[in-house]
């Protein structure tokens, strides 16, 4: 089955995420037969990944978003997991600092922009600035209505500048989202997880479907597309991304760059 087909929203298309149920998992079981198959999944993204580094024509765009407790931590420390941290980067984004609020919203952002053979993963993204700051109202709606446009041109510059741009909303349930938060406050291992805002945005569920809505709908472009990954089952959350970053990676047909000096007249000491 190719995951990238299944998963990815279309450009042009109207989300409606009660469409998409978070509890899907394609037909697939948690079982050895796919516990298996993603430790292949896995071991292969970790060549693709160490070609991807020697090649060096591209680099690889992540970006994480989804409601609070979606997964965005948990898909980072398992997916990526296998791979090398040296082609590797994590930049999660808080609440801008007062040097970035004096910068137009994307300044941030292109700072932590990949380099050619590295995969950057972003949690959180440039996409809060139109979704907490359309739910809190920070700022007027006629400047975060234009942020849509101005995302996708922003996106389609990387794509133009070899930066290949994937986004995963990670989907999750209303009542998946009730479940993990009462985990954290009953599991002494995940104290350190509980935050006031959660509880507090929770609240706000509603305006933020709405707020994902149209941003997967307006910026899921041919070029860089948004992929719903079915998330309320964590096992089928990471078998789906990787899937989905394999079958990207594999489309790009890498082969090692040949030697660049000639083996035959090496000779060690």
């Amino acid at each position: 089955m190719n995951f990238t087909h299944k998963l990815i929203i279309q450009p042009e298309t109207n989300v409606k995420l009660k469409g998409w149920d978070p509890d899907d998992t394609l037909g697939y079981e948690d079982d050895k037969d796919t516990q298996d198959k993603q430790d292949k999944i896995l071991k292969r993204l970790d060549g693709l990944q160490y070609l991807f580094y020697a090649v060096k024509k591209r680099a690889l765009l992540i970006v994480l978003q989804g409601m609070d407790t979606g997964g965005k931590d948990g898909t980072i420390r398992h997916v990526m997991s296998g791979m090398s941290p040296q082609g590797c980067t994590v930049t999660a984004f808080k609440v801008p600092s007062p040097e970035e609020q004096a910068h137009d919203f994307l300044w941030r952002i292109h700072k932590a922009v990949p380099e050619k053979g590295m995969l950057g993963i972003f949690n959180r993204s440039h996409y809060e600035d139109v979704l907490v700051v359309r739910v809190h109202e920070l700022v007027h709606k006629k400047v975060w209505k234009a942020r849509y446009e101005e995302i996708n041109r922003f996106e389609k510059y990387l794509v133009e500048n070899d930066v290949c741009v994937v986004k995963f909303f990670l989907h999750i349930s209303k009542k998946e989202q009730k479940r993990r938060l009462e985990e954290r406050i009953t599991d002494p291992q995940k104290y350190w997880k509980i935050s006031a805002a959660d509880f507090k945005e929770r609240k706000l569920w509603d305006e933020y479907v709405l707020a994902y809505e149209d941003a997967l709908s307006r910026c899921s472009t041919k070029s860089a597309p948004w992929f719903i990954i079915p998330s309320n089952h964590k096992w089928f959350r990471n078998f789906a991304i990787s899937k989905i970053l394999v079958e990207t990676l594999e489309s790009y047909d890498m082969q090692l760059p040949k030697a660049s000096v000639d083996l035959s007249k090496l000779k060690l000491q």
